[in-house]
């Protein structure tokens, strides 16, 4: 299910984890070559994926 991104935060390893509208979240890592998003290194990249859609896995799971 395809939740917005609200906010993001750091967890306990200093990993960025995006806060979804939901109340789920998802790490957002820059790994090269497994995850390319150098945006999520700067407050301005993150700011502009405010809004933008992700797929909640959580959401998707049975209770």
């Amino acid at each position: 299910m395809q939740q917005a991104i609200i906010g993001f935060h750091l967890d306990e390893e200093n990993h960025w984890v995006a806060d979804l509208a939901c109340g789920h979240t998802q790490h957002v890592r820059h790994n090269p070559p497994w995850q390319n998003r150098p945006w999520v290194m700067t407050e301005q990249g993150r700011k502009e994926k405010i809004g933008i859609m992700l797929e909640c896995k959580k959401c998707e799971e049975p209770d």
